[in-house]
């Protein structure tokens, strides 16, 4: 198996995006109400409104789902920037000289 670097910098911007996909996400459905009340009753019909409204509902349950998966890659990826930190930590400590 290959070796794979990736470093600190990357893994916390790394960390940043998924936070902030995640939090877009949270967002969505006042996103979706607002979608819906900018579509209104355009001539008098609703159902350009009522089939965007079913495709949220739908859509809702699988934003959910990815919501919490990359919330899970996010925790993994912030334990191994805080594993990785420590490490750097004691590995210091145990490299100091003794007076």
């Amino acid at each position: 198996m290959a070796d794979i670097y990736i470093s600190l910098d990357e893994l916390r911007e790394m960390s940043t995006q998924l936070g902030d996909i995640v939090e877009e996400f949270e967002n969505a459905t006042s996103n979706s109400e607002a979608l819906e009340a900018a579509i209104g009753y355009p001539f008098g019909e609703g159902k350009l409104r009522s089939e965007a409204r079913e495709f949220e509902e739908r859509w809702d349950d699988k934003r959910n789902d990815l919501k919490e998966a990359l919330a899970k890659v996010q925790e993994h990826v912030d334990g191994v920037i805080e594993g990785v930190e420590e490490w750097e930590t004691e590995t210091a400590l145990a490299l100091e000289p003794e007076e």
